[in-house]
């Protein structure tokens, strides 16, 4: 992967309603996918639950305390152009990882990212890394987004099974994994090895991507070790970060697996 070309992406059923940053502030969830996993999840605490009697009635199990509103009464709540089929709900923020509690837990998969601040293709690699068995995806502090509505919306609920934890320096963060045992694998053009060696036989591995557009910084890169490709068409430069992710975490699948 040399450099990922951010995704375009169309607006949809736009409102006059004011934007809101992100929904981060609030911390509110939609869509039913993704506030179903949060219901479920024993670590959420649920400050309110909205939604059309529709909506509410498409959930598997609810708590006793929900209400009922209409559809404009719910984007009102949420960002301009939230996708919220008629659900939404308000938590308080899960507790923070930490890269040593990633340690400690026993994980062997684990992604980071380097500066990927798409919160769209945030929310997809969460979704990639649930499917392939990752355990945790590892964010810096700063410039990354924060786990909004938008990222909980694309992950489809992988947010509440793959651990976020936030490292002030990336670099320190894959020194760390390094020093356990993880064989850390970032993603670059002008790696060497084709995705599919560089992550065989890895007991603990980790997967390295780098934002749209510049990719990894030379000192993740140098943080890494090894740098690795993915094979693509000539007439192509790049793939995007989140199909890229994809790509790398079935092929870490599908080495754990042989």
């Amino acid at each position: 992967m040399s450099k990922p070309r951010p995704r375009n992406r169309p607006n949809s059923h736009k409102r006059k309603s004011p934007a809101r940053p992100n929904g981060s502030s609030e911390n509110w969830l939609w869509g039913v996918h993704a506030v179903s996993a949060a219901l479920a999840n024993p670590k959420r605490k649920l400050k309110r639950l909205v939604g059309t009697k529709n909506g509410l009635d498409r959930l598997a199990s609810k708590p006793g305390r929900s209400e009922i509103l209409e559809p404009g009464a719910i984007d009102g709540l949420l960002p301009r152009d939230a996708v919220h089929q008629g659900l939404a709900a308000q938590f308080e923020p899960l507790p923070p990882v930490q890269i040593e509690d990633v340690i400690a837990s026993g994980a062997k998969r684990v992604v980071v990212l380097d500066q990927v601040s798409d919160p769209h293709n945030l929310g997809a690699i969460f979704r990639s890394a649930a499917a392939f068995g990752f355990d945790a995806l590892v964010l810096q502090t700063r410039n990354a987004p924060p786990i909004s509505g938008i990222v909980g919306k694309a992950a489809v609920g992988a947010i509440e099974t793959v651990n976020e934890c936030r490292v002030v320096n990336i670099a320190r963060a894959l020194d760390a994994l390094n020093e356990v045992g993880f064989h850390t694998v970032g993603l670059a053009g002008e790696g060497r090895a084709q995705i599919d060696r560089a992550v065989s036989g890895a007991a603990k591995l980790a997967i390295v991507l780098g934002a749209e557009g510049p990719g990894l910084r030379p000192g993740v890169a140098k943080a890494c070790a090894e740098l690795a490709r993915i094979p693509i068409a000539s007439e192509m430069e790049s793939l995007n970060v989140s199909n890229a992710a994809a790509i790398a975490f079935y092929e870490a699948a599908r080495s754990f697996q042989v």
